[in-house]
C-alpha cells in the first residue's frame, strides 16, 4: 500500500510559531514522546520518505506500529492548532464558549451559564453567525424553562420564540444566496465568459431569481455581500464590465463599513477586490490598478490576513493582474521580468496551487513570451495548458488555447504542422458549435480565415490579401459582446494588424497603448 503523504503535508504546512508551540504543548506531557521523534525526522525531509524513517528508528518499538504512531501524531498537531487559533477564530470561541455553558448548565450554575450565553450571543449576532446563535437560543430557552420551574416568571417566552424564528429565516436566506453563489460560480469556473444563448439562459435564470431581482431580498449583511457578489459573477460572465464594477464595489462597501465580516471570511474581501481588478483591466487606468493590487497587498500582515490560503491567494491575485497590466500595454520585458520570481514562488506553495492557477498563469505566460518574441517558450506554456486539459475547468481558456496555438505555430512557420493542427481545431470547435447550437463564430471565421493562409504561406502578397479579409471579417464580429470575449484571451486583430505592417506583434502592441500606432 502506497504511504499516506497527509501527516507530511500538514508539518510542512506549519509556521515557526505553530512548530513552537505544539513543542511547548508536547513538552507539558509525561512519559516517552515517540511522536516527537518522528515529527523531528519528517520536518527535516524534503520529500516524504517513509522507507528512511522505518530504517532511522529500526531499533525502536514503536516503528512497528507506525500507521497508528502517524495517526496520532496527526491528531496531536490538530489539537495544538486548535488551540493556538482558539482566540483568533470567532468560530473557535463560540464553539469554546458552548462547551462552558454545557458545562456550567450540567453543574446547576444557571446564573454564571446565563452570563455566558448573553455574551457568546452578543459575538454571535456581531459576526452574523446564525447557527451558533440557534444553538444560543436553544440554550436560553432551556435556562428560562429552570427560571420558571424558581417561580420567575419575568421573562418573555414569546419574544425568544420570535427571535429564534427570525435566526431561522436569516439562516435559510443566507443559505439560498449561497445555493445561488455555487451556481454562477460554476459557470464562471467552467467557461468564464457567456459565448451562446444556452449559456446565457443559466445565467439570466440566477439574475431573474427574486432574491437577486428583488429589492431588500437579503436578510443580513453576509447575504446583501454575497447577492452582490453573485450579481457581480453573472456581469464578469457576460463581459459587462461597468455592472460588475458596480455590484463589486458594493461588496468591497459592505465588508469595508463591516469589519466583523472581513475578520470572518477575509477570502471573500480578497476575490471581491480582485473583481475589481478586471474593470481596471478592461477600462485601461492602470494606475487605479496599481494603487488597488497596492492596497490589496499591504492586508497581507494585517489581522485575519495572515492564513497562508489567503497569503497565496494576494499573491497570484495581484501578480497575475500586475504581468497582464504590462501583457496589455505591450511591455512585456517588464512582464518577464516577474514570471521567473511568480514561477518560482508557485512552485514552492506545492500543492497548494490550484489546478485553474496553473491553468490561468500557463496562458498569460504564453501570451506574454508570444509579444516578446520567444515563441519556442510561448508553445511550451501553451502545451501545459492543452496537455492538461479538465472537462469541468476554465474550458475558455483551454478553447482559446487551440486558436492561440495556431498563431504560435505560424509565427514558428511550422506550415506542415498547421495543416493537421488546423482540421484538428476546426473538428473541435465544430463539436462545440453544434452542442451550443449558435456561437463560437469568432472561431469558425478565424479557422477559415487561416485555412486560406496556410495555403498563402510562401506568397507574401496573396497572404496579405488573407490577413485584410481576416481583420474586415474580425472586427465586424467583435462588435457582437459574446464574440468580443476572444480578444480577453488574446489580442488577435492587433497580431493581424501586425502582420499587414509588417511589424512584430508585440511593437505594435505597445504602439497602440500610448497611441502611436499608425
Amino acid at each position: 500500500m502506497k504511504p499516506s503523504h497527509e501527516l507530511f503535508r500538514l508539518i510542512k504546512s506549519l509556521t515557526k510559531s505553530e512548530k513552537r508551540f505544539f513543542k511547548l504543548m508536547s513538552s507539558l506531557q509525561s512519559g516517552e514522546k515517540n511522536y516527537i521523534k518522528l515529527f523531528d525526522s519528517i520536518e527535516k525531509q524534503n520529500e516524504y520518505d517513509e522507507e528512511a524513517i522505518k530504517e532511522q528508528f529500526k531499533e525502536e518499538t514503536f516503528i512497528k506500529h507506525l500507521p497508528s504512531e502517524k495517526n496520532h501524531l496527526y491528531k496531536l498537531i490538530l489539537k495544538s492548532l486548535r488551540l493556538f487559533y482558539a482566540e483568533n477564530s470567532v468560530s473557535a470561541i463560540l464553539a469554546e464558549n458552548i462547551q462552558s455553558i454545557e458545562i456550567l448548565y450540567n453543574k446547576a450554575l444557571y446564573s454564571e451559564c446565563g452570563k455566558l450565553v448573553r455574551k457568546a450571543k452578543k459575538i454571535a449576532a456581531d459576526h452574523e453567525r446564525f447557527y451558533y446563535l440557534f444553538e444560543l437560543i436553544k440554550w436560553e430557552k432551556l435556562l428560562l424553562e429552570e427560571e420558571f420551574q424558581s417561580g420567575k416568571f419575568d421573562r418573555d417566552l414569546n419574544k425568544l420564540v420570535d427571535e429564534e424564528h427570525l435566526v431561522i429565516k436569516r439562516l435559510r436566506n443566507l443559505a439560498e444566496y449561497q445555493i445561488l453563489y455555487s451556481k454562477i460560480n460554476y459557470v464562471f469556473r467552467q467557461g468564464g465568459y457567456v459565448r451562446n444563448d444556452l449559456e446565457r439562459q443559466i445565467v439570466n435564470e440566477i439574475q431573474s431569481h427574486e432574491l437577486i431581482k428583488g429589492k431588500n431580498t437579503a436578510l443580513s449583511m453576509r447575504a446583501a455581500a454575497t447577492c452582490y457578489y453573485v450579481k457581480g459573477l453573472c456581469a464578469i460572465t457576460s463581459n459587462e464590465v461597468e455592472d460588475s464594477f458596480l455590484n463589486f464595489s458594493r461588496v468591497v462597501r459592505i465588508f469595508e463599513t463591516n469589519p466583523n465580516l472581513i475578520q470572518d471570511i477575509p477570502k471573500q474581501y480578497i476575490r471581491s477586490l480582485g473583481n475589481l481588478f478586471y474593470y481596471y483591466i478592461g477600462s485601461g487606468d492602470y494606475d487605479k490598478l496599481f494603487e488597488l493590487i497596492e492596497k490589496m497587498r499591504s492586508l497581507k500582515d494585517q489581522p485575519g490576513f495572515n492564513r497562508i490560503d489567503i497569503k497565496i491567494r494576494i499573491f497570484l491575485s495581484t501578480h497575475y493582474f500586475e504581468m497582464l497590466a504590462y501583457e496589455r500595454q505591450g511591455d512585456f520585458d517588464r512582464a518577464i521580468d516577474m514570471m521567473e520570481d511568480v514561477s518560482a514562488k508557485m512552485k514552492a506553495f506545492g500543492e497548494k496551487i490550484t489546478k485553474e492557477d496553473e491553468v490561468v498563469f500557463g496562458h498569460i505566460y504564453a501570451n506574454i513570451l508570444f509579444g516578446a518574441g520567444r515563441y519556442r517558450d510561448s508553445l511550451r506554456q501553451i502545451n501545459t495548458v492543452l496537455n492538461d486539459n479538465e472537462s469541468n475547468l476554465r474550458q475558455d481558456i483551454y478553447s482559446f488555447a487551440k486558436l492561440f496555438n495556431l498563431v504560435v505555430h505560424y509565427e514558428l512557420e511550422n506550415f506542415d504542422l498547421l495543416d493537421y493542427l488546423i482540421k484538428s481545431t476546426e473538428r473541435y470547435y465544430t463539436k462545440k458549435k453544434k452542442s451550443a447550437e449558435v456561437g463560437y463564430e469568432f472561431e469558425t471565421t478565424f479557422i477559415k480565415c487561416f485555412k486560406k493562409l496556410i495555403k498563402t504561406s510562401r506568397n507574401a502578397q496573396k497572404a496579405s490579401t488573407v490577413f485584410m479579409e481576416m481583420k474586415k471579417e474580425l472586427q465586424l464580429l467583435v462588435r457582437d459582446e459574446n464574440e468580443r470575449v476572444a480578444l480577453e484571451y488574446f489580442d488577435y486583430i492587433t497580431w493581424v494588424e501586425a502582420k499587414l505592417q509588417n511589424q512584430s506583434y508585440g511593437e505594435l502592441k505597445k504602439l497602440k497603448h500610448i497611441g502611436m500606432a499608425p
